[in-house]
């Protein structure tokens, strides 16, 4: 049971990772010359995550070139340990990777890779117990395509070596309201055998001020658990 909520946990880094870094890639194509946006995102389910980072582009975010990003984490998730008492597992985080990004008339494609670590502490009514360090490898390739005027296809796949893992993410969106409004899955695994599928709606773009975000809700599953739970997300971005 504690090597499940270990890759469970890990999931959600991932994920929560991942997001940000699609977002700030939507915004080249409807802003001006940029160089450097900054991100954060929130997501909230059996755990909770917060992450915050930057892109910085070699050149113009809005031209083909070299992208780089980096981003820190930490989350909660409460769980029982062995013995069944209750305890804490703090996770912290962080990335840094670098890629290049193509633009075309139907929208963009980019392709990132670069270290991945984190660390883990578990809290329990005895006394705290720091896990060992893990370290490895991302690679990240997402397309945003804009197949008519008012829709909007976005796929993202992001594999890391540390726990031979791979998370995915299938959206789409028809613009409404000022923002892209429509389905999202997204599904991931890793070499325990551990799967989980997130179901639900999104709102993506839309604004207040200079301030851009990203809304998610729906349902997730997960294995070793028998029902579904809710979960959402919030995810801002903005130039700087």
């Amino acid at each position: 049971m504690r090597r499940i909520v270990t890759k469970c946990h890990t999931r959600r880094i991932v994920a929560v990772l991942a997001a940000p870094t699609l977002l700030a890639q939507a915004l080249p194509a409807r802003s001006g010359e940029i160089d450097t946006l900054l991100f954060g995102s929130f997501d909230a389910a059996s755990a909770t995550f917060l992450t915050v980072g930057a892109k910085v582009g070699l050149g113009s975010l809005d031209k083909d070139g070299f992208v780089a990003l980096a981003s820190v984490g930490s989350g909660r998730q409460r769980e029982r340990g062995d013995v069944g008492l209750p305890r804490t597992r703090y996770t912290f985080s962080a990335a840094a990777v670098l890629g290049y990004q193509w633009f075309f008339n139907w929208g963009v494609a980019a392709i990132f890779a670069g270290p991945e670590g984190s660390v883990e502490m578990l809290a329990d009514p005895h006394a705290p117990m720091v896990l060992p360090a893990a370290y490895g490898l991302r690679v990240h390739g997402e397309i945003w395509a804009r197949l008519t005027e008012n829709t909007l296809l976005q796929a993202t796949a992001i594999g890391g070596s540390t726990r031979s893992s791979l998370w995915a993410r299938l959206a789409w969106g028809y613009r409404c309201w000022d923002a892209y409004l429509g389905p999202e899955l997204s599904v991931y695994g890793d070499e325990t055998g551990y799967q989980k599928w997130d179901l639900g709606l999104h709102a993506t773009d839309f604004a207040i001020a200079r301030y851009s975000f990203r809304v998610s809700v729906g349902l997730q599953t997960e294995s070793g658990r028998r029902r579904a739970s809710p979960y959402v997300a919030l995810a801002v971005w903005s130039p700087w």
